[in-house]
């Protein structure tokens, strides 16, 4: 795949652009009012929005009086009401159960806008972010328990999420950012080539340990590793073979985030960057799809009918890396059905189908 970003606008949203296109926005406003208003932010670009409906609760919490009066962040002013009672957690909780103080917690659900750069499967803008809303979610202590440990207290393990309700909403809804700059507002084609970009170099950074490696077989004979896999440098990772794959195949004819959204991570771990991401299903069919004791035939009428249910060709393929609704062993039993040429699929279809077949990736 290019590395370049083809006929992309010359300047790309970013993190701190978007969020001014967000603060923008009227507290309320639905998916439609999102893509528009990013529409509108970014000349160049044509955005659509889609609600992933995968809730979350965030960790930051405030303490509210009675008439809604935000007192301060939950964490670090039930610190400092501990150190008034000398960390003695029975007499804190004691102490603020006799109050009419509440806990209010951010809800969300995830969401996420996209824009094309260009025709090829990767040209497109992503933005990951969430409509959240701020709620009343309980007392300040839970009321019937009292906690043994400073973790308890500052645990609120007691709010109930089933109790979210309208009348209990004191803010939003409203769209925020929902990850790191780095990978909250992503050029898709710029990221995959970073992702090969950087497993080239983690790869050949070990290069003088694999080319010392042996394979010792079961008579005591040794041959060296790169010998056995000469093409371990070479290694394309998963993010860029489903964006390959998707180029390759009769799913061409759609755009990727029509059907799939991208949960993007960017980030350092012991002191090594850390990439990729986990495609995310927009469109499930209702059943699971299992190999089981089914023949080769049954499955070719299956898979057809997924790819009827989600609007895509060779849609269940996509589905089966990852793996959710249709099972790897059902691709696996297909590919082997078109060795014995007891099946057919078109044939771009088909080279994909047997190159996964023959080295397995999946999210």
């Amino acid at each position: 795949m290019a590395d370049i970003l083809g006929n992309a606008p010359t300047r790309l949203p970013d993190h701190t652009s978007v969020e001014a296109a967000l603060a923008r926005l009227s507290a309320g406003a639905d998916e439609a009012a999102l893509a528009a208003a990013l529409t509108v932010g970014f000349p160049g670009f044509v955005f659509s929005a889609v609600n992933d409906d995968d809730e979350y609760w965030r960790v930051e919490r405030s303490v509210l009086a009675a008439d809604g009066t935000r007192i301060g962040e939950y964490r670090p002013w039930m610190e400092a009401e501990l150190a008034k009672d000398k960390g003695d957690v029975g007499a804190l909780w004691s102490r603020l159960q006799a109050t009419d103080l509440q806990i209010s917690e951010w809800h969300g659900n995830s969401l996420y806008a996209f824009a094309p750069t260009g025709s090829g499967a990767a040209d497109y803008v992503q933005i990951s972010l969430g409509r959240e809303v701020e709620w009343r979610a309980g007392p300040i202590v839970n009321p019937s328990y009292r906690p043994w440990s400073e973790l308890d207290l500052l645990d609120p393990s007691w709010i109930n999420h089933d109790a979210r309700s309208d009348d209990k909403v004191i803010a939003g809804p409203l769209y925020r950012l929902s990850k790191r700059a780095s990978s909250s507002v992503v050029h898709v084609r710029t990221f995959l080539a970073r992702c090969a970009r950087l497993e080239r170099e983690k790869r050949e950074a070990r290069r003088p340990e694999m080319e010392q490696r042996v394979w010792v077989g079961s008579d005591g004979t040794q041959r060296p590793f790169l010998e056995l896999q000469p093409d371990w440098f070479d290694f394309v990772p998963r993010e860029v073979r489903f964006f390959q794959d998707w180029e390759e195949s009769s799913a061409r004819s759609a755009r990727v985030f029509e059907h799939w959204a991208l949960d993007i991570n960017d980030y350092e771990h012991n002191g090594q960057r850390e990439i990729g991401f986990i495609t995310r299903p927009l469109h499930l069919p209702a059943e699971r799809l299992e190999a089981g004791q089914a023949s080769v035939h049954i499955l070719m009428d299956r898979i057809e009918a997924i790819d009827r249910e989600v609007g895509l060709p060779f849609g269940w393929f996509f589905l089966m890396t990852h793996g959710n609704r249709v099972d790897p062993e059902v691709g696996e039993a297909i590919a082997q059905g078109l060795r014995e040429a007891r099946v057919r699929l078109h044939d771009h279809d088909a080279r994909v189908l047997l190159r996964w077949a023959d080295q397995h990736y999946g999210f």
